[in-house]
């Protein structure tokens, strides 16, 4: 799934090389330019408009933030960015691959855009979130983010009290399934084609969840086109006003296949980059921060991640930084050197 934020003017992109490319201008991203802006470094962040949170009406879960629609949270922090020197553009990266180094042998990227446009960089940050697949049921996707939730902590208050039914999508669910019951006393199970063993079922029982094992074909909407249940496969309704669903979560790795960036999968969770301490990757050069790597981090934690991989970016650079200017003065007292 993946909904555009609401248009702005980007900003044009930078010429020459910038100390830093941030791909991906969500919370982890903004917050990683924001720490290398503060630190006088050159950094631009490439923002393709879609964040994962789009659907969202707001973010949840964030000391004093809590309550904050996503795209006002993206628009105070492309702001905070820019206060800095810190440049965003608008626009899709279609390849980031290493580029040939510089004369004092630091290293180099070269960023390239849809349009044409490309940047060269001295480090990257790779931010670019990942994307929710859901199950193919029909109606399903029109309410996600709304009466369709996926995090308890996220959405979880705001559907309190509430009929829910859990979609499961594997064995990941039955636990989906308890932080949901923390909410409600009305929850139903719906097993959906996955295997539900008998411990957790007497688990289930005990907790007053019921199980159907019949499959959902179909979400059914009421007359004003609000969630109202699902159908099964024998035609009976069954009424919910909220579905939870954990679904698949992939990063969005387009565009990123030059950089060589390992990958990780997570049982029954999804796929995303293999990182470090503070991000850091089996690539040298090459950062990575928020949910493109760590699939069940919250607004709160992509912007802390981006906030580390930023420090230690500046941390690599000025000891690059260093290393140049000893390589400089010992190449202008060689033998035969000029002033």
């Amino acid at each position: 799934m993946a909904v555009a934020t609401p248009p702005y003017a980007g900003d044009a992109l930078a010429e020459g090389t910038v100390d830093a490319v941030v791909i991906g201008g969500g919370a982890a991203g903004l917050n990683g330019a924001l720490i290398l802006a503060r630190s006088r470094r050159s950094v631009v962040v490439i923002d393709s408009g879609s964040p994962r949170n789009a659907p969202a009406q707001a973010v949840h879960g964030l000391i004093a933030l809590d309550g904050t629609p996503p795209s006002e949270i993206l628009r105070r922090g492309r702001g905070q960015v820019r206060q800095y020197g810190g440049r965003v553009v608008f626009g899709d990266v279609v390849s980031a691959e290493s580029a040939a180094p510089s004369a004092d042998g630091d290293l180099r990227f070269t960023v390239t855009l849809a349009d044409g446009r490309s940047i060269t960089a001295r480090r990257i940050l790779v931010a670019t979130g990942l994307t929710d697949v859901l199950p193919q049921v029909p109606g399903l996707a029109e309410h996600w983010g709304h009466s369709v939730v996926h995090c308890p902590y996220c959405h979880g208050w705001e559907v309190r009290d509430e009929p829910i039914g859990i979609l499961a999508t594997g064995p990941v669910s039955i636990n989906h399934a308890f932080l949901f019951r923390q909410l409600t006393e009305d929850l139903t199970y719906f097993t959906h084609g996955t295997d539900l063993d008998e411990d957790s079922r007497a688990r289930f029982a005990a907790r007053g969840i019921r199980v159907i094992d019949t499959p959902v074909t179909e979400v059914v909407n009421d007359a004003g086109g609000a969630l109202a249940g699902v159908r099964l496969a024998d035609g009976q309704v069954v009424a919910r006003r909220v579905l939870a669903v954990a679904a698949q979560m992939q990063a969005r790795t387009q565009g990123l296949e030059g950089l060589g960036l390992p990958v990780q999968d997570l049982p029954n969770m999804g796929r995303g980059f293999a990182s470090g301490i503070a991000g850091t990757t089996a690539v040298p050069g090459v950062w990575v921060a928020g949910n493109v790597t760590d699939l069940t981090a919250q607004v709160g934690a992509s912007a802390a991640a981006g906030a580390l991989a930023g420090a230690d970016i500046n941390r690599m650079l000025a000891a690059a930084d260093t290393d140049a200017a000893l390589q400089g003065i010992a190449e202008g007292s060689a033998p035969g050197a000029t002033g």
